[in-house]
């Protein structure tokens, strides 16, 4: 039977020029995030699976790739569940490892540490247009900084990034989940209900306030806590920053935490200052973010030229306490890496300042010795920063110089028995 050539679901090729694309904005992340001092951190592919199923990950939890146990411990014959047979899993995130890592390496690393993750994550999603169960993050995460500075730094170092990746004219959602439950709490649901709540609010962008009202009413809440919770809403209609809190706070009164509000206004007044990118900083009240880690400041990027959103984060100052006992401030902004490329792809992204591309085209039965000078040639100008392929001349020269001059190969020269060519 012959083997499979398609990739396995869910998981693509990288052609040339897409890797090319790929490589230059991997540097310009490391570049840009490191001159705002973030360091560089590796974590492995692979998690223990209690770590991956900790409550911490929402949906995303349900999509992990698990790995069965190996040799004498995988006893099939024994097993009564899953959990019997599986040790380990692919992760679906870069948070929950990092988090560990810290935990193990604490002694070890400055106060605060400024992390940042560049690897593949694996999610068992049903695959579609964008969507692949293998993709790239790239995270920046501050630990160990309980002040809003942190959450500072995160959006002036990810917008700079997008600025100088020509993007213009994007808002940056934010919001926090504390300002979420208060909001709830003063409308009338109970704590148990916030998170199905939020997920029908998270709907209110698709489905409008009309919407969340017959949902929430349809899922059994009271009409007048239902109604209370879109009043808060409508009042917000027209306003944005400092506005709209201020009016949150007139309405809510003491049921509106005076740290949280005080939160948002000091982002607002230190970021907007600051910026360099062409971005706006919007107050949004029904941003969720769907992480059930997040427990304070939470943001979103959002693309308004492609109507998408490329990223997004916020405060988890409970998780690393999982596995110390102790609740450690952390913040962190994953940026959609896998959007970003194919809105550059689908852009006809040209990487800038490539170095020059000459190719050598050597007609065959050359004798040794001359082949040993070209390739001499070829070494001195690798040296001197030219990128340079050596090739056999094929008999189709004019369709292998055409391949050549596709792939960006500006200088082609063609080497014959008895002479030199410039191609």
């Amino acid at each position: 039977m012959a083997l499979t050539k398609k990739p396995v679901k869910g998981m693509k090729d990288i052609l040339p020029a897409e890797m090319a694309i790929r490589n230059y904005v991997c540097g310009l992340i490391r570049e840009t995030y490191e001159s705002f001092g973030f360091t560089q951190i590796e974590t492995p592919c692979m998690e223990h699976i209690e770590n991956l199923t900790s409550k911490q990950g929402g949906e995303n939890e349900k999509l992990i790739f698990k790995i069965l146990k190996r040799g004498e411990k995988l006893n099939l014959a024994a097993a009564a569940s899953e959990e019997d047979l599986v040790d380990g899993g692919m992760r679906y995130d870069l948070t929950v490892p990092l988090a560990r890592y810290y935990s193990n390496h604490t002694n070890e690393l400055p106060s605060p540490f400024k992390a940042l993750q560049m690897g593949n994550v694996w999610r068992a999603d049903q695959p579609q247009r964008g969507r692949f169960r293998q993709f790239m993050q790239c995270d920046i995460d501050i630990l160990g900084d309980p002040s809003n500075m942190a959450e500072c730094e995160l959006i002036l170092a990810m917008t700079t990034l997008l600025g100088k990746l020509d993007f213009k004219d994007f808002n940056i959602r934010i919001n926090d989940r504390r300002m979420l439950k208060a909001m709830a709490a003063y409308a009338g649901f109970e704590e148990k209900d916030y998170d199905s709540v939020f997920i029908i609010l998270d709907k209110m962008d698709k489905i409008g306030r009309d919407g969340v009202k017959e949902e929430l009413i349809n899922a059994g809440y009271a009409e007048e806590v239902v109604m209370r919770y879109a009043e808060l809403f409508e009042k917000l209609e027209g306003k944005a920053g400092d506005a709209a809190l201020d009016t949150l706070a007139e309405l809510m009164g003491d049921k509106l935490p005076d740290d949280c509000r005080n939160n948002l206004s000091e982002i607002f007044g230190v970021v907007n200052p600051a910026k360099t990118a062409d971005f706006e900083l919007v107050f949004d009240p029904t941003l969720v973010r769907g992480m059930s880690y997040y427990t304070g400041t939470i943001f979103e990027v959002e693309l308004k030229e492609f109507n998408s959103s490329c990223g997004g984060g916020g405060r988890y100052d409970e998780m690393i306490g999982r596995f110390t006992g102790q609740n450690t401030p952390a913040c962190g902004f994953s940026i959609g890496f896998e959007r970003i490329i194919t809105i550059l792809l689908e852009k006809g992204f040209q990487v800038p300042g490539e170095a020059g591309k000459t190719a050598f085209l050597i007609e065959k039965g050359m004798d040794m010795s001359r082949q040993g000078e070209i390739l001499k040639e070829a070494m001195s100008l690798r040296a001197a920063g030219t990128k340079v392929l050596v090739l056999k001349m094929a008999k189709n020269k004019k369709f292998q110089k055409e391949q050549l001059a596709a792939d960006g190969y500006t200088d082609i020269k063609e080497f014959y028995k008895e002479s030199l060519q410039g191609g």
